[in-house]
């Protein structure tokens, strides 16, 4: 007698048995209709955000997987649409309707940006769900009416939406670093502004605290520098939209864009560079000459760089009064962008009651120097110079002043080397001096470097 195997014995029970389920539903469960039961909770609705009657809940049934459409005709056969042939699978729903509609506008109307969501015009509409199974193309429909009163109609216009300047620079050296996007709500509304790039990827942009409360009607001033005062790095270089939403209490949405471009953007980075051997910052005393005095009016002569290998030594100095206390350091922009930076050049010498705007340079937010400051100075860093000679440094313009800017590349070490001639003993003798790395109006971002003790010493007999 001839036996079947057990694994095709296996096969055939599973298949009558899932005959005998198919033919058991089927008689169970007759085919439905795709629709079983459509509706709202309410005739009417007042959609103006007091709390009452503002918003209908809309619950309705499919037995199959279909294609949904909810729209709303006007009496003079205009059609709204809600939702709009979305894939829904066989199952029981409930959605919240506040009258707020796919956006839309009238005739005649002029309105600054795109209308994303719009309350529907007050008047009884007929609703009409429709229903298309993506597998038979059979399509069902059901339809009943709703009121619509006393609604919040007026949009959340944005009326105003600046933005400057078009190209910034998010590299921390003031000349273009930040960008304004200037907005005007004509009525209270949720305000968002961010950047948008081309993989959809959102930079929120957050509004100064000044002026008109959060959400407010009125002028909102927004600004983004990309992070970067935050220790960030900003977006990579290139164009994004620009995009502000404003949405009301009740749902309708409001959206304007523009474009701005960030070039050259980037974490400055840069500090006083160790040394292989010996200290940080080289101090030498060297005799002073008339040559060297420097004014705003009267440029002198630059000193030679220090070239003393024996300097290398960490000791304490000894200055007769009169000659110049001479340093060397060398600086490293170690970051991805150039650093701006001022003068005066490496090898100007100062007196000590002089300070760098006696040199004809003034502070300049945003610039990089290196200076020296010692205990008795009245200033933090009264001496200051370039972080590089102008061999080392690239020129910029900028194009909306025609300013001319220099700058160390990423990348680049700049040696620097400068004088202070010392003219007068005070009540700390001796006393520390040292070297840091300014960046002005922004960071001294390296404090004392190389701290040696300085004494002053009067000629003989005086």
């Amino acid at each position: 007698m001839m036996r079947f195997p057990v694994w095709l014995t296996i096969v055939v029970a599973l298949v009558v048995t899932a005959g005998v389920l198919l033919v058991g539903k089927a008689m169970l469960q007759p085919n439905l209709p795709l629709i079983v039961e459509a509706g709202f909770s309410l005739d009417e609705i007042t959609p103006n955000a007091d709390g009452d009657k503002d918003i209908a809940t809309f619950e309705y049934t499919i037995t199959r997987t279909a294609e949904v459409s909810l729209l709303f005709e006007a009496e003079d056969g205009t059609v709204f649409v809600f939702r709009e042939d979305e894939p829904r699978f066989a199952d029981d729903y409930r959605v919240e309707f506040s009258g707020v509609v796919d956006g839309y506008t009238l005739p005649g109307e002029d309105i600054p940006g795109e209308v994303e969501r719009r309350l529907i015009p007050d008047g009884v509409y007929t609703w009409r769900l429709i229903a298309k199974d993506i597998n038979s193309g059979e399509i069902e429909e059901r339809s009943g009416t709703i009121a619509v009163r006393d609604a919040d109609s007026p949009l959340p216009l944005i009326s105003v939406f600046d933005i400057s300047p078009p190209v910034f620079t998010p590299n921390q050296d003031s000349i273009s670093d930040r960008v304004q996007v200037h907005v005007y709500l004509e009525k209270d509304a949720d305000l968002q502004v961010y950047l948008l790039d081309d993989a959809g990827v959102r930079y929120p942009i957050s509004a100064r605290k000044e002026g008109r409360q959060p959400n407010e009607a009125g002028r909102h001033i927004f600004d983004y520098e990309g992070g970067v005062d935050l220790g960030a790095d900003p977006p990579p270089d290139g164009t994004y939209t620009v995009v502000a939403i404003a949405q009301d209490a009740v749902g309708q949405r409001i959206r304007r864009t523009s474009q701005v471009t960030i070039a050259q953007g980037g974490k400055p980075r840069a500090e006083i560079l160790r040394q292989a051997v010996g200290v940080d910052v080289v101090f030498e005393v060297w005799p002073y000459d008339e040559r060297y005095y420097t004014t705003e009016d009267h440029p002198g002569e630059l000193i030679p760089e220090p070239s003393d290998p024996s300097t290398l030594i960490s000791t304490d100095i000894t200055v007769p009064l009169g000659d110049m206390l001479v340093f060397k350091l060398t600086v490293e922009n170690y970051g991805d962008v150039p650093i701006r930076t001022t003068g005066p050049a490496p090898g100007t010498v100062y007196n000590q009651n002089q300070v760098a705007a006696a040199t004809g340079f003034y502070d300049e937010s945003g610039a990089w120097r290196v200076g020296i400051e010692c205990d008795t100075s009245s200033t933090s860093y009264p001496y200051r110079w370039a972080v590089a000679s102008d061999d080392q440094l690239i020129e910029v313009e900028d194009p909306s002043t025609g300013n001319i800017y220099k700058y160390l590349p990423p990348g680049e070490r700049a040696v620097v080397w400068g004088a202070i001639r010392l003219t007068e003993i005070k009540a700390r003798n001796p006393q520390n001096c040292w070297a840091g790395l300014i960046h002005e109006d922004v960071a001294v971002v390296n404090s004392v470097v190389g701290l040696r003790s300085v004494e002053i010493v009067a000629p003989d007999g005086e």
